[in-house]
């Protein structure tokens, strides 16, 4: 997600290319993933996936953390009507509120430990707003989207929306340690969302000096810490950094201050995914047709929506 205050434009996903990932030369963290920072008059919007040397950790292929930032009096978060092909939307919420509209006449507010997922399939059309009624007042936005590719047997499905309010996510407490299961298992624990691949995701805060387990139950792992100071068998992680893990072992993570964590990951995506703009397949021929059918508005239309994003040039 790319927001602009005050400009109703979004970029969703661009394949210019990025430098920022490294190897760590770590038994435990393979790379260290730099965001793609862009300051858009205030309003922090930070790109982890894709990047050069790990294109996605189990079926996810992007992944953007937005703010905290607070909107100036009268404005708020404007993301126009826009299409989506062979991928889910999964938007997680720590501070504001989005309303959610889309072709399927689909009207959902998210507040902060809500999850909506977005199944695109064979193509949805849906749009991101702060509500009216929120503006005056300068709202605050912060959270993360990111996309899940859905399996080739499920890439051209019936487009769907989901809404899990925070109380019916699983919440697992061990000591100085909260995680609530946004997706997917973990933790002997298993999340409503209904999910097309086994997956992981959790959001965690840790108390300092807290300490959890991550088990090695899933085939790829990643740690994004939003912030605080946090170490994964011993080696740091650099907050707002995404660190793809080694396969196969338990691994300590502990906190040294107040720190909040996400994992994600799951098990390999079956075949390359080919992405551009808005619309994943693994056919690029796919790709070019859904081109073709947005510009022609043969994608289906948000009710009461009349903005749209148009394709763009390049």
């Amino acid at each position: 997600m790319l927001i602009m205050l005050g400009n109703p434009l979004l970029q969703l996903y661009d394949n210019s290319p990025c430098h920022h990932s490294r190897e760590t030369m770590s038994n435990s963290i393979t790379h260290l993933i730099k965001p793609r920072l862009k300051d858009l008059g205030g309003f922090a919007v930070r790109r982890l996936l894709p990047a050069p040397a790990v294109r996605m950790i189990g079926p996810f292929i992007f992944f953007d953390h937005f703010g905290p930032a607070t909107f100036p009096a009268g404005e708020g978060l404007d993301v126009r009507p826009h299409p989506h092909i062979g991928l889910a939307t999964v938007t997680y919420l720590f501070e504001g509120v989005i309303l959610h509209r889309d072709s399927l006449g689909t009207q959902q507010l998210i507040h902060p430990g809500d999850v909506n997922w977005m199944t695109a399939g064979r193509g949805i059309v849906h749009s991101e707003r702060t509500p009216v009624e929120l503006r005056p007042a300068g709202p605050p936005l912060h959270g993360l989207q990111t996309w899940v590719a859905l399996p080739q047997a499920f890439e051209e499905t019936t487009p769907a929306f989901f809404h899990h309010p925070a109380a019916s996510l699983p919440t697992i407490e061990q000591p100085g340690v909260t995680m609530r299961v946004i997706a997917g298992h973990a933790f002997g624990q298993r999340s409503p969302v209904e999910t097309f691949s086994d997956m992981l995701y959790v959001a965690v805060t840790m108390n300092a000096g807290s300490r959890f387990t991550l088990p090695a139950e899933h085939m790829e792992r990643g740690i994004y810490l939003v912030e605080g100071d946090v170490a994964v068998d011993g080696e740091a992680l650099v907050a707002q950094h995404l660190a793809a893990l080694a396969e196969g072992m338990d691994m300590e993570v502990r906190a040294r201050t107040g720190s909040r964590l996400v994992l994600l990951g799951g098990e390999k995506a079956d075949g390359y995914r080919f992405a551009w703009w808005n619309f994943v397949s693994s056919s690029r021929a796919r790709i070019e047709q859904a081109k073709i059918d947005w510009r022609e508005q043969r994608m289906g239309k948000v009710p009461d929506d009349d903005e749209l994003i148009p394709l763009p040039d390049a």
